[in-house]
C-alpha cells in the first residue's frame, strides 16, 4: 500500500486517484500506523515552502515520516513542493526543510521573454538511469507549476532536468528517496508512468 501523506498541503486526492489509475492501492492518510505499514510514501505539497513545513511540524508526523524514510529505507517520493522540502531548505522561507537531501531551492531567474512561475508542459531530459523513468516514453512530457527550482550539491542526486530560462533539476533521487518538481498526477499517460514505476519499486531500488 502507497500513503499518500495529508498534511494540510497539496492535492493528496488527485495523487491518490492517479495511483489508482496505476494499478496502485494507495490511501491518502495523516495515521501515524497507516504510514509506518505502508510499503511507499508520497509527500504531495503545493504553496509557500515555510506554510508546508509548519503544518508538518505541528501534525507530529516528523518523526514517523524521518523514520519511514531514513530509518527503514522505504521508497518515498515528494512532488512538487513535497519534492522541495526534501532538501535543507529554500529561497522562498526561512523554515529548514526535512534534510533528507543535500539541496537547497532558489528562486527561478527573471529573464527576458520567460514568464515566472514556470507553469506548463516541458520536456525533461534524464540524465542518469533511475527506476522511476523506467517507463517514460521517448516523448514524455510532464505538467510544472513552480517559482523555485531544486539545486542539488550532490550532482548524483539529479536524475533529470528541465529548462525555463536556465537549465534546472527536475527530479531527484538519493538511495530510497526521489522527487519531481513536476506534477505527475498532472500529466496525464507520462505522469501516470512516472507513478506506474514508482508504485513497482521494491526496497533495494
Amino acid at each position: 500500500m502507497i500513503a499518500v501523506i495529508n498534511y494540510g498541503v497539496g492535492n493528496s486526492a488527485s495523487v491518490c486517484n492517479m495511483l489508482r489509475k496505476a494499478g496502485a492501492k494507495a490511501k491518502t492518510t495523516s495515521d501515524r500506523n497507516e504510514i509506518l505499514a505502508a510499503d511507499k510514501i508520497i509527500l504531495p505539497g503545493v504553496g509557500h515552502f515555510d506554510h508546508a513545513m509548519q503544518m508538518l511540524n505541528e501534525s507530529g508526523l516528523r518523526g514517523t515520516l524521518d523514520r519511514f524514510a531514513i530509518e527503514l529505507r522505504r521508497p518515498t517520493l515528494g512532488i512538487c513542493l513535497g519534492a522541495q522540502i526534501l532538501g535543507k531548505g529554500s529561497e522562498e522561507g526561512k523554515l529548514s526543510g526535512l534534510g533528507w537531501l543535500d539541496l537547497s531551492c532558489m528562486k527561478l531567474p527573471a529573464t527576458s521573454g520567460v514568464r515566472i512561475p514556470h507553469m506548463g508542459w516541458s520536456e525533461i531530459s534524464v540524465r542518469r538511469t533511475s527506476p522511476l523513468f523506467r517507463h517514460a516514453a521517448t516523448d514524455a512530457r510532464y505538467y510544472f507549476v513552480h517559482s523555485y527550482y531544486m539545486r542539488c550539491n550532490n550532482t548524483e542526486d539529479t536524475i533529470a532536468v528541465a529548462r525555463h530560462g536556465i537549465e534546472f533539476t527536475c527530479a531527484v533521487q538519493s538511495r530510497n528517496i526521489y522527487g519531481t518538481q513536476f506534477h505527475p498526477e498532472k500529466s496525464l499517460r507520462h505522469g501516470l508512468a512516472v507513478l506506474k514505476a514508482f508504485a513497482e519499486l521494491n526496497s533495494n531500488e
